[in-house]
């Protein structure tokens, strides 16, 4: 039996970043610029060969309630940050089953997390080092497990639809948003909040990157470390936060009267089955997951008015991304922007990140520049947008936003505004 595919808009936005404590405090910042990687001062950092990071603006502890806060992760906290500004964004007065709110067994959430509770696990194993078991949390392990972010977030709203919880590393955040694509256009959920959260900013996390020689070493100029596609880009900054999209049912959301921002046309997915750290060399993996997008949205490359790069300032994965984008536009042939030079890598929210500074370079029609190029490296063959926003052309137009993550994870989400 054929089924009919509903459409999917995007009637919602929610972050909390390093740039930002809400959506439209990022988008400032990326507009405007404004890094958010900062010199790290806790004691654990000062032996470490990398003491910088991209802290979150705002302390979701300063927002949420103090039991509340104390019950959560600092990446379920950032979840919950993210979530309820993109839900009051959408238009929703009350969680789903409520007046004000959608119907609940119609709603859905999926967040995504590479580290998932890393720094409550971290906490408790020195509570159980030094106090013994008895002394270990009875709400550790809830707080710690990687679905925490996707199951606080289904509390938060009343979502009774389902609750997933991808853990593809740094492509999860993309991936929630794909499979929130999925569930309402296979008629699933009418409603899904969609998105990714990471707090990573803890020892054992940046002293396992830093030996692998995956993040920057430039502890003297924070602010000018993270640096897409130039000669001298040495390595990521670790961020943290969290973005969530609402993605609806066209039809649903017209009948309610609901701000539409975009519509997500469609997204791609592949993985390299090649190493677990370092990406398979041609691009063709990448590649693939935008060709899939663009054809799962009927699109072409000639729609696609600018990609966001997940160009995490590492030497060999800017270069790659470059040959899987050079191979469908061409050399230079679309405009491409790298957020990660002011926002750092958020890791698991990475992607999701990238899909609401699409949605804002659509509804805007501007794309942010890459911050911190001095010199662009001459075998990266792209029109890398620098120096200033660059304005997008009006009318019918598509951006993709490329999202990838150790293990060889490659989504790719094209999304689509009149």
């Amino acid at each position: 039996m054929s089924r009919t595919l509903h459409d999917v808009v995007v009637t919602g936005l929610g972050a909390t970043t390093p740039l930002g404590g809400t959506a439209p405090a990022t988008w400032e910042a990326l507009l405007a610029g404004r890094g958010g990687a900062v010199a790290l001062t806790e004691r654990w950092a000062k032996d470490l060969p990398v003491r910088i990071a991209a802290r979150a603006a705002v302390e979701p502890s300063s927002v949420l309630d103090r039991i509340e806060a104390r019950r959560m992760d600092r990446a379920g906290q950032f979840a919950v940050v993210a979530l309820r500004e993109a839900w009051a964004d959408a238009g929703f007065s009350a969680p789903a089953g409520k007046d004000g709110g959608p119907d609940a067994d119609r709603t859905a959430a999926v967040v995504g997390t590479a580290f998932g509770g890393l720094g409550t696990a971290l906490a408790g194993e020195e509570v159980l080092r030094t106090g013994g078991p008895r002394r270990v949390s009875p709400i550790a392990v809830p707080m710690l497990m990687a679905n925490s972010p996707a199951a606080q977030a289904s509390m938060v709203i009343g979502a009774r639809a389902c609750a997933q919880a991808p853990a593809t590393a740094c492509a999860a955040g993309a991936e929630a948003v794909a499979a929130g694509l999925d569930l309402i256009r296979l008629g699933r959920a009418d409603v899904v909040a969609v998105g990714g959260s990471d707090a990573a900013i803890q020892p054992l996390a940046m002293a396992g990157f830093a030996n692998m020689t995956a993040l920057s070493r430039r502890n003297e100029a924070p602010e000018r470390a993270s640096r897409p596609f130039d000669t001298g880009r040495d390595g990521f900054v670790m961020g943290e936060g969290a973005a969530v999209l609402i993605l609806e049912r066209a039809e649903h959301a017209r009948a309610r009267g609901a701000r539409i921002y975009c519509e997500v046309a469609g997204a791609g997915m592949s993985a390299d089955a090649h190493h677990m750290a370092r990406p398979e060399p041609t691009g063709k993996s990448l590649a693939r997951a935008m060709e899939r997008a663009l054809a799962d949205g009927g699109l072409t490359t000639a729609d696609v008015v600018q990609v966001g790069a997940h160009a995490t300032s590492t030497p060999g994965g800017d270069m790659i991304e470059s040959r899987a984008i050079g191979a469908l536009f061409g050399p230079g042939g679309v405009p491409v922007s790298a957020i990660k030079s002011m926002t750092g890598h958020l890791l698991g929210a990475a992607g999701a990140l990238s899909a609401v500074a699409a949605v804002l370079a659509l509804r805007d029609r501007v794309a942010p520049a890459t911050v911190n190029i001095e010199e662009l490296d001459e075998t990266i063959e792209l029109d890398v947008v620098r120096a200033a926003p660059r304005p997008l052309p009006a009318g019918p137009a598509a951006v993709l936003s490329n999202a990838s993550g150790f293990g060889g994870h490659q989504v790719a989400l094209a999304l689509r505004a009149g």
